[in-house]
């Protein structure tokens, strides 16, 4: 069930959200039991735009594990999408029919825009979340769609003008090129202009960052400025900076766990176990409120478990260890697990063999 829920996610974050789709059912239907598998059919039934089914899978996970925060948060923007496409003014809920695309397929003026991926990727983010149409409304290529839904063709000022041509309506000067109006024998009429190229359909305008977006996206900047420099410097083996600059990035951006899994690096090539530790117990805690991903989560595991062997503690690695591979099956965890199994079982091996010799001078 690990690797379907895995792959899920992984087909998920790709957009293929059909496929995740299928390897979540699977997972569930594996383990049913298991409240993550419930989390990766909601957020795959979220990507499919099929809100309702999403907050029953997320509900049916809570109902597993009614504290899990990371799929309380999820259940709780999917329902607050529905609310917000219930008390929208309902056009963007006039795209979401299925027989929208056969519409636009059949007519003249709009079937070409399903060959650009970038229109067909609009339409269908206005499906899944209709609220968000007005963010896509200056694109001349949304505004024709709605035009053709309300029966009606919505033309820019140079469409009109070569249509009204095209139709022997008069335009500007032309008044000159009849006998009747100026007298006289007229100036043959000029031949027709070759007609300008068709500017490429703008792309729809980012949505206006908040104050407090603006504010936010200036913290990440700058706290991965420090990462950066905490990376160079881990390189070099210059662990006080490395520690300096990813405290400092810890600080400027709370909602980012990577820097609190380097600084715990830092912390175990320079033999601070208990602070390496501590600083993956702060990442794995924070993280699933912050909706971060299993891999994250899992290499703060991972790493828990490394420090854990080193001091000698080879059960606890072991569980730890084990933890990590159900958030993400990665190889390389997989082989420490194994090697901390062998390393325990040789020394409980070497533990009874020494007993032995112990009772046996005893009995000299």
């Amino acid at each position: 069930h690990v690797l379907y829920s895995n792959r899920s996610a992984a087909e998920a974050s790709c957009k293929r959200f059909k496929e995740a789709l299928d390897d979540a059912k699977k997972t569930v239907e594996l383990k049913p039991d298991w409240p993550k598998g419930y989390s990766r059919l909601g957020a795959a039934n979220y990507g499919l735009g099929q809100l309702e089914e999403a907050v029953s899978s997320y509900k049916k996970g809570l109902d597993i594990d009614p504290s899990n925060e990371q799929i309380s948060a999820a259940l709780k923007e999917v329902e607050e999408n529905i609310k917000a496409n219930e008390a929208s003014d309902g056009i963007g809920n006039m795209f979401k029919g299925p027989e929208l695309w056969g519409k636009i397929a059949s007519n003249p003026q709009t079937a070409a825009y399903l060959q650009q991926p970038d229109f067909v990727q609009m339409l269908q983010n206005v499906q899944s979340n209709p609220s968000t149409v007005s963010n896509y409304l200056q694109d001349p290529r949304m505004m024709q769609v709605f035009g053709m839904m309300l029966g009606v063709n919505v033309m820019s000022g140079e469409e009109a003008a070569t249509q009204f041509q095209k139709e022997g309506e008069p335009t500007g000067d032309s008044c000159c090129a009849s006998k009747s109006c100026c007298g006289g024998d007229a100036a043959p009429a000029p031949p027709p202009a070759e007609p300008e190229p068709k500017a490429a359909a703008a792309k729809p305008a980012e949505p206006e960052m908040s104050t407090e977006e603006k504010e936010e996206k200036e913290l990440r900047e700058k706290a991965q400025v420090e990462k950066q420099a905490g990376n160079a410097a881990y390189k070099k083996k210059e662990f006080e900076k490395a520690l300096e600059h990813y405290t400092k990035a810890m600080e400027i951006d709370t909602k980012d766990i990577s820097y609190i899994t380097n600084r715990a690096a830092v912390y175990f090539e320079m033999g601070k176990l208990d602070e390496c530790i501590k600083d993956c117990d702060l990442a794995i805690e924070k993280g699933p409120s912050l909706r971060v991903d299993y891999k994250m989560i899992a290499r703060a595991l991972t790493r828990k478990g490394n420090a854990l062997r080193k001091k000698g503690d080879l059960e606890l690695a072991i569980k730890t260890y084990k933890k990590s591979l159900t958030e993400h099956r990665n190889a390389d965890t997989l082989k420490r697990l194994n090697d901390a199994e062998k390393e325990l079982k040789d020394r409980k091996e070497e533990e009874y063999i020494n007993l032995d010799l112990c009772n046996e001078e005893k009995d000299k």
